[in-house]
């Protein structure tokens, strides 16, 4: 176990014995958060995809129970209290009294494993922690990993399908909390492996792993947590995004073009004849405008990253962060402030918003010389701009690491 590790597992003891949770003896489930390097909201728009798995984690401590009750307690949502039910006795989809619970997500697991056919009937006490700053960088979809793979032990099925795994947990999302989330952020977590990116091909469902080629031992991950809140993909501009995406595409396609979704608008040629004929839409265009110029963008990247290129990596991420603000509209003041700080630092290669956009957390591609530097100008900067944030902001350093772990505690 890492240091991490061990921290977390303390503070779930700890919460364990105050609420009368065994879990002494049972297992801890570990998923990762993500940084997406390409191509941020390509999800639903059809892109293939690239990201990494990153170490700021979800931990849930689980052990079997005769209660016939799951019985679990979050420490980062104290005031929730002890979650307890019966399996399969649970709230309908998109509830009401359940929309800002956390156990929301509980339920959702249950619910979606049941309907994929999987018989979960037994009962658990568990305690979940997680250390995934809030916004940008998958915190939802970790919890959903992690709770599904969790039920799947406690009731001793083996389900290898790490695909399927994260198409449930986006279903979770999709149809019990009401999220509209892509699958992006799943795939990146259950497929994460330490030292490599994650590419995957939503035509095919292909799935590789890309090392870092030589040269990227001098990369580092920056995490800039703003110190905001963001509520959910539901409640931000993300849903208004996807709509729009959809929106043209069905357009596009009343007016005769051949697509499915914007991703599949690959050469000038077409590209130009959309913009021209939706030119009365210009919020429409500059979506996909974003979304052609990304894609490309995103085949430049892949070869820098195989190539150990980091320079040309971070580069590509500062230009989608500038077409993410301008073209998709999707950033906010914040992150654009952690951003414009993070610019200022020599060896700062890339820097962008993170997630859905609106609030939450940005990124900065370093090299390994330059992260003291860049701390300290977000320390300093950052609360003389922001001065209501000056005691939630947070910079993580993060490094790539497998998605999913289970160990005996």
């Amino acid at each position: 176990m890492t240091h991490n590790d061990k921290t977390a597992v303390e503070k779930i003891f700890s919460c364990a014995a105050k609420y009368g949770l065994n879990i002494t003896g049972g297992k801890i489930t570990r998923t990762s958060s993500r940084l997406c390097l390409g191509v941020e909201h390509g999800d639903y728009n059809g892109t293939e995809l690239f990201g990494i798995g990153t170490d700021r984690f979800m931990w849930l401590a689980h052990k079997p129970n005769d209660s016939g009750k799951i019985r679990l307690f979050s420490i980062n949502f104290p005031g929730d209290g002890v979650i307890e039910f019966r399996p399969g006795e649970i709230p309908p989809p998109k509830s009401i009294e359940i929309k800002d619970n956390w156990a929301r997500f509980v339920f959702g697991a249950d619910y979606i494993l049941r309907k994929n056919g999987f018989c979960c009937g037994s009962g658990f006490d568990g305690v979940v922690f997680g250390d995934i700053p809030g916004g940008g960088m998958s915190r939802s979809a970790s919890l959903t990993i992690n709770l599904m793979l969790s039920i799947l032990d406690v009731n001793s099925i083996r389900f290898d399908d790490k695909l399927k795994i994260a198409q449930m947990a986006q279903q979770a999302e999709n149809e019990y909390v009401g999220s509209p989330c892509g699958l992006m952020d799943q795939v990146m977590i259950i497929f994460a492996k330490e030292g490599t990116g994650t590419h995957f091909n939503p035509k095919t469902n292909a799935v590789e792993h890309i090392p870092l080629g030589p040269g990227g031992e001098k990369l580092r991950i920056c995490i800039m947590d703003t110190g905001t809140t963001r509520h959910g993909l539901e409640k931000s501009t993300y849903k208004i995004r996807r709509a729009e995406c959809k929106e043209l595409t069905a357009l596009a396609q009343q007016a005769g073009f051949k697509i499915g979704s914007l991703a599949d608008v690959r050469d000038d040629k077409m590209y130009n004849e959309i913009l021209a004929k939706f030119a009365v839409r210009p919020e429409l265009c500059a979506r996909l405008n974003y979304v052609y110029h990304a894609q490309k963008r995103f085949y430049e990247m892949m070869a820098a990253w195989r190539s150990g290129d980091i320079s040309t990596v971070g580069k590509i991420f500062r230009h989608d962060g500038t077409a993410l603000r301008d073209d998709y509209a999707i950033s906010g003041p914040e992150l654009e402030t952690m951003c414009d700080i993070a610019r200022t630092v020599d060896g700062c290669m890339g820097e962008r918003m993170l997630g859905g956009g609106d609030k939450g957390a940005a990124g900065a591609l370093v090299i390994a010389d330059a992260v003291d530097d860049l701390v300290n100008a977000v320390k300093t900067a950052y609360p003389r701009s922001r001065p209501q944030y000056a005691d939630k902001f947070a910079v993580h350093i993060c490094k790539s690491v497998d998605g999913a772990k289970m160990w005996k505690i």
